[in-house]
């Protein structure tokens, strides 16, 4: 049986009743990064906002890294305004800052190529067709410019000054790509700096002359059947853009590389977000495994949304047969009984959601984990985010 790693999980004594610490995550000034990761549509955007606003209004510089955030909580942190560069959130409280910013993922693309080539060569690049296939949506390219981003606002100074630098955030959040899968974060960068310095790209370039002559050849005839089924124009323009991308291939590399080891580094933590829902935590578990298999530093598990069991007294079982024994018996019986089945729904859901909790807790013994109720309505302000704040670190918000 192949025994399962051990996620690398940072504990502090507030940690050891197995709550995470969120206040203590984000006091901590050796803490630089904070990822949110998760499968799709459990509310990691949410949950980066509220961590991140919390943190700023306890006095750290921050920035958060958004990347599809639903459109009243892009309002309530005035990123309709924004773009890919970060700008400050109006209306924090206390000493602290709280710039945003909303992942453009081919502008970052474009940045990096007017970054990292000549202008002539970046010019090429960019009007490319199949560049612009590739960095608007290839599989994994946001996955990959999400890492690109955080690597550049991590090494961004506070001053172009460098004779003291000092960085610009000492604390940036970061909301993972909405991807299907949570591991695409880990996965995509590999597999799109894996296609841009592959070997049968890099075959397509090679000269018809010396010991490559009788190789040519050959790949004259696999290039001859490619221009038959994807058409000479296609051939055309992906031998263009890798002639002009080839002295970008390596460096593609090795900023992933380099970002890759800033995620496993003591100054990240990583914060899994799941909904209470068996997917989704099957994701969780997932994800916490992978962490651990490439030693990076997890801070807990947040569960959304989470249905609670707020009343003591009956059991659904117990609601559900008082409901279908009244049920017929009178107009406010009628009434009795439809309250008494959503109280028995509810207490259902409420007992599924727990089961599936306890059993990440029994496979993850040492994971901690906190949940976060489910709220009336969308958050669509800095109050709403404040609140979830609030629910994140236990702070009562009656």
């Amino acid at each position: 049986m192949t025994r399962r790693p051990a996620p690398r999980v940072v504990i502090d004594d507030a940690s050891r009743d197995g709550r995470v610490d969120v206040d203590g995550l984000l006091a901590d000034p050796g803490v630089e990064i904070v990822v949110c990761c998760g499968s799709g549509g459990v509310g990691k955007t949410t949950t980066a906002a509220a961590l991140a606003l919390r943190a700023a209004e306890q006095g750290r510089r921050v920035c958060v890294l958004t990347i599809d955030p639903a459109r009243r909580l892009a309002q309530s942190m005035g990123l309709t305004e924004l773009d890919n560069t970060p700008r400050p959130v109006e209306g924090v409280r206390g000493t602290g800052s709280l710039d945003a910013m909303m992942l453009d993922m081919k502008r970052t693309f474009d940045e990096v190529v007017e970054r990292h080539a000549s202008p002539e060569k970046a010019a090429q690049i960019l009007q490319n067709p199949f560049y612009v296939a590739l960095s608007s949506s290839f599989a994994g390219t946001q996955e990959y410019m999400a890492m690109e981003k955080l690597g550049q606002l991590h090494a961004q100074d506070a001053t172009p000054s460098h004779d003291s630098p000092t960085r610009r955030w000492d604390l940036i959040v970061v909301d993972t790509p909405p991807s299907r899968s949570a591991l695409d974060f880990l996965d995509a960068p590999e597999r799109l700096s894996s296609l841009l310095d592959g070997r049968f790209l890099k075959l397509l370039l090679m000269p018809a002359k010396g010991p490559a002559r009788l190789l040519s050849a050959g790949l004259g005839v696999v290039t001859g059947a490619l221009n038959k089924v994807l058409g000479a124009q296609f051939l055309t323009d992906l031998q263009t853009f890798i002639a002009a991308f080839d002295t970008l291939f390596g460096g593609f590399r090795q900023r992933a590389e380099a970002t890759f080891a800033l995620l496993q580094a003591d100054e990240t933590r990583f914060v899994v977000v799941a909904a209470p829902e068996p997917a989704a935590m099957r994701e969780a578990s997932y994800f916490v495994e992978r962490l651990a298999g490439e030693s990076m530093p997890l801070a807990g598990l947040v569960v959304n949304r989470v249905h609670v069991d707020d009343e003591a007294g009956i059991t659904a079982a117990a609601a559900q047969t008082a409901a279908e024994r009244l049920r017929g018996t009178g107009p406010v019986e009628d009434v009795t009984a439809d309250l008494l089945s959503v109280r028995a729904d509810r207490l259902a859901v409420a007992e599924r959601e727990h089961h599936q909790r306890r059993a990440f807790a029994s496979a993850h013994p040492s994971v901690p984990t906190v949940a976060v109720p489910a709220l009336a309505g969308d958050v669509h302000d800095l109050d709403g985010l404040r609140q979830i704040g609030d629910l994140l670190a236990g702070v009562s918000t009656d």
